[in-house]
């Protein structure tokens, strides 16, 4: 069992204060309300999860901030669209690593394109900008899928654009 003395250490002291400090109620509702301006662009359907840290349990276990991404995805039903057009951003605050997951209809003609804006979104929180990194997320995961999906008819959302918090 490989043990990262340092990130045990970072999720232990990183508590649920921090994840509001970091995501008051203003910021969440900007991020939300940029998911709902943006679908409109497109057929994708959008869910962003935050979590302040992993428990010791998943830490002892190794699991990374992608392999409980994908957890979440299943979870949180992002795979359940009619189209197979759901994506997951999710920040994992304790490691300022964010993923992004696609269902296999939007993963086919984006393929590795999320790396990018997973990358600028973790430059913005490294600099504490969390609301400013989540939402210029939230509007370049748009820009692809506007690219690949474009709007054709009004449609249900699908699933909720209020952001998670775990």
């Amino acid at each position: 069992m490989n043990m990262d003395l340092k990130r045990i250490f970072r999720h232990l002291s990183t508590t649920v204060w921090s994840g509001h400090r970091a995501f008051p109620a203003s910021s969440m509702q900007a991020v939300e309300r940029a998911i709902r301006e943006t679908e409109a662009t497109h057929e994708g359907q959008v869910r962003f999860a935050v979590e302040h840290a992993l428990d010791l349990p998943q830490l002892l276990a190794g699991q990374s901030a992608r392999e409980r991404a994908v957890d979440l995805f299943s979870q949180l039903r992002v795979w359940d669209t009619e189209h197979n057009s759901g994506v997951l951003i999710y920040l994992l605050l304790a490691d300022r690593g964010v993923e992004i997951i696609a269902d296999r209809g939007v993963q086919a003609h984006v393929g590795d394109g999320w790396e990018s804006i997973c990358r600028r979104m973790e430059e913005r929180l490294g600099r504490g900008e969390f609301e400013v990194g989540v939402v210029e997320g939230v509007r370049a995961v748009a820009e692809l899928l506007k690219r690949h999906f474009p709007k054709q008819r009004p449609g249900p959302n699908e699933l909720p654009d209020k952001p998670v918090v775990l």
